[in-house]
């Protein structure tokens, strides 16, 4: 944990941007796999440990704004959890250890909120997303299930996402952990990246690395020669010559804190002509974006400048044609990038996804748009000093796609048809790092992971 001072300024300000009534946020219980005592790992709810700091299940936070005051909610242990489980911290002492002074037994806050909602006091709580916490506030607070986001405060939300969105300087050094332990997750990918290795060896090897590290991967490892296929889980193949594998994946640090990168590389470490090329166009549209980084800019507009730079090189390969300012305008260049350019992260990895897009990644300056691709940008609003967010473009030939567009006679003005045929065997490439919006401009967080054609193919050789 940080230490408790931290905790005790971020509930302070929270409470002050909220200005009356309760605030509520609920931890997260054990979830079963298959039978209530074998559990998934367990993992604490980002909110809940940004404000309250214990990652442990079965506690609430309760900030009561109107009384100045804040409580635990939790159990202590008794014999038989420490016969299973060892000695475990009085709730007081955990409670204290993160500045909190009230802490009573987990039932005695359904009498606190019921009083409270009997009383016409506000209870503000974000949109629960565990199907327990959702049956606990239903049976408690009486909301009906498919109203459960409405009845979230928007309030609250708004004063979250304003803290979150701002690291400090010990987040960036759990970040960085994070990314320190990715670089030996991707560089073991590249080295081990031969032909005839099956893609789960690879897989299981470097989530192996994140557990040895001390946190879980921070989401399922995406590892794949079918790189044109996004989230691809499936890591059945066999690695083959003339295919890339696209390796997205990050790790927690003991804190939760998260780390996010993907690398594309070439089966057996070389590139051919045809995966040089627009290998170098995905690495020149990230390095546009990453240049143009600074405070007051907009996501969306670092967006379509790597999209610009995209068609730009694309053109130059012959698989677009015309004006391209006029292609990327009309959204033609999303046969290649159909999502956007990327995302906040955090303690969480889309960090407060949970709490809405609409709040994270826009505001009342930018709406969100229906053009196919750039609606899939997660972060569009303008950056602010101590953001943390990725640059993550990409290129990606989609048999289905193309066939589609190609039938449809879409964008014939932009898009040369009879070569990007002959790619439809190709795959896909996406190039990602973590960056912290700096007070100039920006800064690609951790360890520099290879990433350029020669430092890979030198990487690769050894």
């Amino acid at each position: 944990m940080f230490d408790k001072s931290i905790y005790i300024e971020r509930r302070k300000k929270l409470a002050e941007d909220v200005k009356n009534g309760v605030i509520l946020i609920m931890g997260n219980n054990e979830s079963p796999m298959n039978y209530p005592k074998n559990t998934y790992h367990f993992r604490q709810d980002s909110n809940f440990l940004y404000f309250f700091g214990l990652d442990h299940d079965g506690l609430a936070g309760l900030i009561d704004i109107d009384e100045n005051k804040e409580y635990i909610f939790g159990n202590d242990v008794d014999m038989d959890d420490i016969i299973w489980m060892g000695f475990q911290p009085s709730m007081k002492a955990r409670c204290a250890s993160v500045g909190v002074e009230h802490t009573l037994p987990f039932d005695e806050i359904e009498n606190y909120l019921k009083a409270a909602h009997t009383r016409g006091r506000k209870i503000h709580f974000p949109p629960p997303y565990r199907h327990d916490n959702m049956i606990w506030l239903n049976r408690v607070l009486k909301i009906p299930f498919k109203e459960m986001a409405d009845h979230s405060s928007e309030l609250l939300i708004a004063s979250i996402v304003k803290q979150r969105s701002v690291k400090n300087q010990y987040e960036i050094i759990e970040i960085e952990k994070a990314i320190e332990t990715a670089w030996l997750m991707h560089t073991t990918a590249m080295k081990m990246a031969k032909e005839g290795i099956v893609e789960r060896e690879i897989a299981g090897v470097i989530e192996g690395l994140a557990l040895s590290k001390g946190g879980p991967v921070s989401f399922p490892v995406i590892l794949s020669i079918n790189g044109q296929t996004l989230h691809n889980h499936y890591h059945g193949n066999i690695l083959k010559k003339g295919f890339m594998m696209v390796v997205d994946a990050g790790c927690e640090t003991e804190m939760h804190y998260c780390s996010d990168i993907t690398r594309t590389v070439p089966v057996g470490g070389l590139f051919n002509t045809r995966q040089k090329e627009v290998y170098q166009a995905v690495l020149d549209a990230q390095k546009t974006a990453i240049s143009h980084t600074k405070p007051g800019i907009a996501n969306k507009e670092l967006h379509l400048l790597a999209c610009r730079s995209l068609a730009e090189s694309l053109k130059a390969i012959g698989l677009m044609k015309g004006n391209m300012e006029d292609a990327v305008k009309a959204g033609a260049h999303a046969l290649f990038l159909p999502h956007g350019l990327g995302h906040m992260m955090g303690l969480d990895v889309h960090d407060m996804e949970d709490l809405g897009e609409k709040f994270v990644g826009y505001d009342e300056s930018v709406e969100r748009s229906s053009q196919f691709g750039l609606s899939f940008l997660r972060f569009a609003k303008k950056l602010q000093t101590g953001n943390v967010f990725t640059i993550e473009p990409g290129c990606y030939f989609i048999p289905a796609l193309i066939d589609q567009w190609k039938s449809e006679k879409k964008f014939t003005e932009f898009l040369n048809y009879n070569l990007i045929e002959t790619y439809k065997d190709f795959g896909g490439i996406r190039i990602e790092d973590d960056i912290l919006v700096t007070e100039t401009g920006s800064k690609v967080l951790g360890k520099a992971i290879p990433k350029t054609i020669t430092e890979i193919e030198n990487l690769m050789a050894i």
